[in-house]
């Protein structure tokens, strides 16, 4: 592979005027899916070979409650195994070339690509995504296959070779550093670790799933991947995902799935030895306290996480309103919120406020909101009865010390009791709904005077995860960029504010309390994570 080029689907069936194939092929997988695959029970995959457990979890579609499956509720003791698996599986997999790691992953990227409407009419049925919302998100799980296969080849496996030349004459001297002695040959090459414990998120359950256990997987480590489990589940795409990479040629052990709760799944990833590094996202809570539980117990695992955002929008007096208005909404609503990179803190210049928000709150009430299989749909449910709480909270919360400007309620449709209204709400400074992250189309709006006053209170939080500003004056864009702390910043984007990573263009990287390492995924630095460094000397 000598060059790397995303997918983009929908685009390209947009630029070949075929807009009426791409909603015929996502409506016939929709059909084939509730035909075909819904409602059986699947296995767990330990080396490759299915299991079940005496418990079950029966996952159901937050569209409209039926039945998508019923999966093995995995245990500690199933846990140590898929642990167990994946620890004998390294040494062979860790040995293997990696040019023939990497056409299995090319392949995978291939069977991903023939299979993409298929894969993502399952994931809206899964997690109430709608149709570009998921094909999107397929094509970005493509995406990370062939970019970091293309980065293996690129970078040779991670492996540099030279020589320290020896001097003319040989030292009478040795034993201090820079003495002359004779040729060395030195090779310095990246390692994987071991197994990795890989703990995949609900709202990307593709994209990011892949990605993680991609870095892990075509670095030499092995895995054991566990889907979202718990009340907000998304185990079928896992499972799609084991189907894909065995197809593709991923030996037996070197990528196992398992389906189960955190607390039993996740507790063996941290407490087992033979984890040596876990790859997760999702609140920041859970991610601290594995990290906490890990060190604690004197094992040094290695973390690559992220562990979501609170992210502003500043709107500067000069601004264009109506590109603002289309990037805020995109970001604060698409897919209700539910994203890591979702706008949630909108800053408005107060001379502004007031026109801003007409054309917000007129925008906000035009989006439908319903079943996500259908093309005109914006919004769909939330995930889970959970996100529904949390949606009542801060709805609480904003009506005790704020205001709620646009929506607020929820949404009766006979679907499910899952529907929302995108919502748009000002609240009293210093108030807690401005530094927690609530994962619901919740857009709140705070004013300031001063640009600067702006970019104080945009770093005003734990997290720093994705910003975005809108401003025609460059002096005010070249000061968010220096001075906001985010690893994810836009400016004057018309097709979301703060959401919208491109694989190979932007490295998605969380900063503060939104990630760990200061590396991204989708960028040339995120394979080293899952690799440590070793150094050869042959002296000659």
């Amino acid at each position: 592979m000598e060059s790397f080029e995303n997918e983009a689907t929908y685009r390209k069936f947009l630029t070949e005027n075929r807009e009426d194939e791409f909603d015929r092929l996502f409506n016939d997988a929709v059909k084939t899916t509730e035909a075909s695959i819904l409602g059986k029970e699947f296995p767990i995959y330990i080396n490759g070979e299915p299991r079940t457990s005496k418990d079950k979890l029966v996952e159901r579609s937050p569209i409209n409650g039926i039945i998508i499956g019923t999966f093995q509720k995995g245990d500690r003791t199933l846990a140590k195994e898929a642990i167990d698996a994946a620890d004998n599986a390294f040494e062979s997999w860790s040995s293997l070339d990696y040019k023939k790691r990497v056409s299995i992953f090319e392949k995978a990227a291939d069977i991903l690509s023939k299979e993409k409407f298929l894969v993502s009419a399952i994931m809206s049925i899964e997690n109430g995504k709608t149709r570009y919302e998921s094909v999107g998100e397929v094509d970005e799980g493509i995406d990370f296959l062939r970019y970091y296969s293309y980065l293996m080849l690129k970078n040779r496996g991670y492996v540099t070779k030279n020589s320290f030349k020896a001097a003319d004459k040989q030292t009478k001297n040795p034993g201090f550093q820079g003495a002359p002695g004779r040729t060395e040959k030195v090779k310095i090459e990246m390692k994987p670790y071991g197994a990795f414990g890989v703990i995949a998120p609900f709202n990307f359950p593709i994209s990011i799933s892949i990605g993680m256990s991609t870095g892990a997987l075509i670095t030499g480590n092995t895995v054991v991947f566990k889907p979202s489990s718990s009340s907000n589940m998304t185990m079928l795409t896992g499972l799609k995902i084991f189907e894909i990479l065995r197809d593709a040629g991923l030996p037996a052990g070197a990528f196992n799935y398992i389906t189960g709760p955190g607390s039993e799944i996740g507790q063996e990833f941290v407490n087992n030895p033979k984890i040596k590094g876990i790859a997760f996202t999702g609140s920041r809570a859970v991610g601290m306290s594995m990290i906490k539980a890990s060190y604690e117990a004197g094992s040094q695992k290695v973390f690559v996480v992220e562990m979501g955002g609170k992210n502003p929008v500043i709107v500067s007096k000069h601004a264009d309103l109506d590109i603002a208005t289309k990037g805020i909404i995109s970001s604060a609503f698409g897919y209700c919120g539910q994203k890591c990179s979702a706008a949630s803190r909108l800053l408005i210049d107060e001379t502004i406020k007031d026109a801003l928000l007409a054309k917000l709150t007129a925008y906000a009430k035009k989006l439908r909101i319903g079943n996500p299989l259908l093309k005109e749909v914006y919004l769909g449910p939330l995930i889970s009865a959970d996100a529904v709480n949390k949606y009542d909270y801060a709805l609480d919360e904003i009506k005790r010390m704020g205001k709620v400007l646009c929506g607020g309620h929820r949404v009766k449709n006979g679907l499910s009791d899952l529907y929302v209204e995108p919502t748009i709400a000002q609240i009293e400074k210093g108030n807690k709904l401005l530094k927690e992250e609530l994962f619901v189309p919740i857009l709140l709006i705070s004013t300031y005077k001063r640009f600067d006053d702006a970019i104080k209170m945009a770093n005003d939080v734990d997290y720093g995860l994705t910003a975005g500003v809108y401003s025609q004056e460059h002096s005010e864009i070249k000061r968010f960029f220096e001075k906001v702390e985010s690893g994810v910043m836009y400016s004057n984007r018309e097709i979301g504010a703060t959401t919208g990573a491109i694989v190979g263009v932007h490295s998605f990287v969380g900063w503060k309390g939104s990630g760990l390492t200061g590396k991204g995924t989708g960028s040339k630095y995120y394979l080293e994570q899952f690799m440590h460094e070793k150094s050869e000397s042959m002296t000659i």
